[in-house]
């Protein structure tokens, strides 16, 4: 397969996955994207320019993991490697669990897609394909290529890693009640997810997993049509308990803020806290968040929030962040 183009943009949303009870299966896309240029060079080599989130701090070179990503992707559909001019421009966090790493897979493959002669060869089941076997799982892969909240699931746990990449990966995309309204509190500290997976036990009581499934398909009917049952739904005893010992300050705030019936969950692999909270009736989208003194984001969860902190942020970063509904996407360049 050639390639069509030489010059192309990409937008990916930040995302969080679990939500609470849907471990490694529900994901919701969060309106924070990183952009990405790609141009492809007539000469051999790779040149890649940060700037934001990782600025410094990142490779550089071809284990970049936009790279990896998308010369795994020419490679998947038989088109020639190139030589690459990348420009990052990050705005999502890096190791806070809303879904960075799954942005950067994400946005090296629709590059690709950009590039090629027939985009329809990363169509979305590709790439989500593709995204899983780079990432290891589907829950932020999905919401970051479909947008909105997605439910992914495989036909193998763990799904089956061939030479085609990964085999029996699906996700569907659902609507979002327009009164949810996401708030991202994040800390000033990094948790890889290696580490908050690590501390997981490798078997849980069955009381807790048939508990689980049921706030798992509670929170689907939550997020959709019911966001009265947000602090119901989003009830878990899977994986944030475990947590604890290497996030302690984030499940306290966990803890304080559904003490006072607000629907706050770990993000992801954490340590970000993820406030499924609601709209207050005449407030606007994205409407600015103020955590000690005046104003609020015009959320049902801001004043437990501000109490929660007590003015004191030390470090911590309060992003009201409105749910994305597209979902990645790419576009050719005309230079």
């Amino acid at each position: 397969m050639r390639l069509r183009a030489a010059h192309v943009r990409v937008r990916v949303p930040a995302t969080s996955a679990n939500l609470g009870p849907g471990f490694d299966a529900l994901g919701l896309a969060l309106g924070l994207h990183d952009e990405l240029e790609v141009r492809a060079l007539g000469a051999p080599g790779v040149r890649v320019e940060v700037q934001g989130e990782g600025e410094g701090t990142v490779p550089d070179d071809e284990t970049h993991l936009v790279v990896r990503a998308l010369r795994a992707a020419l490679d998947h559909v038989g088109a020639p490697q190139t030589g690459l001019h990348l420009v990052c421009r990050n705005r999502v966090p890096h190791g806070r669990g809303l879904g960075s790493s799954a942005a950067a897979v994400v946005a090296g493959i629709l590059a690709a897609r950009g590039l090629v002669a027939e985009p329809d060869a990363l169509d979305d089941d590709v790439a989500l394909t593709l995204a899983t076997q780079l990432e290891g799982h589907p829950d932020n892969a999905a919401p970051a290529l479909l947008g909105g909240l997605t439910v992914a699931w495989s036909d193998d746990a763990p799904p089956v890693t061939t030479g085609h990449g990964t085999a029996g990966v699906h996700a569907v995309r659902l609507a979002v009640h327009p009164d949810v309204a996401p708030v991202a509190v994040v800390p000033p500290g990094h948790l890889s997810t290696h580490a908050a997976r690590g501390v997981l036990p490798a078997q849980v009581p069955h009381a807790d997993a048939a508990w689980q499934s049921g706030r798992s398909a509670l929170l689907v009917e939550a997020l959709g049509r019911r966001p009265d049952l947000l602090h119901a739904a989003t009830g878990d005893r899977l994986h944030q308990g475990y947590r604890r010992q290497v996030m302690p300050a984030s499940l306290a705030l966990v803890d304080a803020l559904r003490a006072q019936g607000v629907a706050a969950v770990v993000s992801g692999a954490g340590p970000t806290v993820l406030v499924l909270a609601r709209r207050v009736p005449g407030a606007p989208d994205g409407a600015p968040y103020v955590t000690s003194g005046g104003t609020s984001g015009g959320t049902d969860a801001d004043a437990a929030i501000t109490e929660a902190f007590g003015g004191v942020m030390a470090g911590w970063r309060v992003l009201p962040l409105p749910v994305d509904v597209d979902g990645a996407s790419v576009t050719a360049m005309l230079d």
